[in-house]
């Protein structure tokens, strides 16, 4: 069995942004189509499933970074602001994305709050995660052999 760690994220991710939408474990508000995800983007994400993918990443993240809050998750989604002639700086990302896309895991059952510490991935979470981790490692050791031994 294979777990997220063993996975590129550029593997793991949209296989289990799908099976996200299948379950219908998280939606995209209505404000999602007008929304930045940092005041570090001039222009909101172009992709129509970017609510799903981005969803899967938090997952992720959440699995890798252990408990974790919103103000750390935006953090990871930060990046450099451009200030025009002055130096860049270090910005956040969306909060108000972070903490619905968690909210709508939390209800889907996938994580869980923790001791007041942020939240964590729960048992059900972590199976999905696992499943979707050894689907995709099956499929990377079909192109690349010498990595079955992580199966």
């Amino acid at each position: 069995m294979a777990h997220p760690d063993d996975v590129p994220p550029s593997r793991l991710l949209p296989p289990l942004a799908v099976e996200l939408r299948n379950r219908n474990a998280v939606t995209p508000p209505a404000w999602a189509t007008f929304v930045k995800t940092g005041v570090h983007k001039q222009r909101g994400p172009v992709a129509t499933d970017w609510w799903y993918l981005r969803s899967a990443s938090v997952l992720r993240k959440i699995y890798v970074l252990g408990t974790v809050g919103n103000a750390r998750l935006a953090a990871e989604y930060g990046g450099k602001r451009d200030r025009g002639s002055a130096p860049y700086h270090a910005r956040s990302g969306s909060r108000a994305v972070v903490r619905e896309i968690v909210q709508q895991l939390e209800k889907a059952g996938l994580v869980q709050a923790y001791k007041n510490q942020g939240r964590r991935v729960t048992a059900q979470g972590l199976k999905l995660l696992d499943q979707i981790s050894t689907d995709s490692m099956k499929a990377l050791a079909a192109e690349r052999p010498e990595l079955a031994k992580y199966l």
